[in-house]
């Protein structure tokens, strides 16, 4: 019953993501399908059947990561709103907490995150190397 309830918290949380600028929405789906899947099938399909978000929740279960342009969307997107914080809302620790977490999630985006057109690259040389 908690990972249904947490499914759903992850679904509102992801979809208000698609309004909000800086709040991410994929991740969000990938938590509450991860949720569904131990609670419940029927809700766990149906986040995979989602327009837009649920091949990027397939393409993550399958290991290809980020398409190159949705990588760089996000790290585009974590300077611009960390910048924004720093210069016009915080100060002092905060603002140096908030450019902390931005330059972790860039660096974690960039460098840990599988980009998708590399990964099917490096399968077909694989695939045709076996052949």
């Amino acid at each position: 019953m908690l990972l249904l309830v947490l499914g759903f918290v992850c679904v509102a949380l992801g979809t208000l993501g698609i309004v909000v600028p800086g709040l991410p929405t994929t991740g969000f789906f990938i938590l509450a399908a991860s949720c569904f899947s131990r609670s419940s099938p029927r809700f766990e399909r149906w986040v995979l059947e989602l327009p837009g978000i649920g091949p990027m929740v397939a393409d993550h279960r399958a290991g290809l990561g980020m398409p190159r342009r949705a990588k760089v969307a996000a790290c585009s997107m974590i300077v611009l709103f960390v910048a924004l914080s720093a210069v016009l809302a915080l100060d002092g620790v905060a603002r140096w907490v908030v450019v902390a977490l931005g330059v972790v999630g860039v660096l974690y985006v960039a460098l840990r995150v599988p980009t998708r057109e590399v990964v099917l690259a490096e399968r077909a040389r694989d695939a045709t190397d076996g052949a």
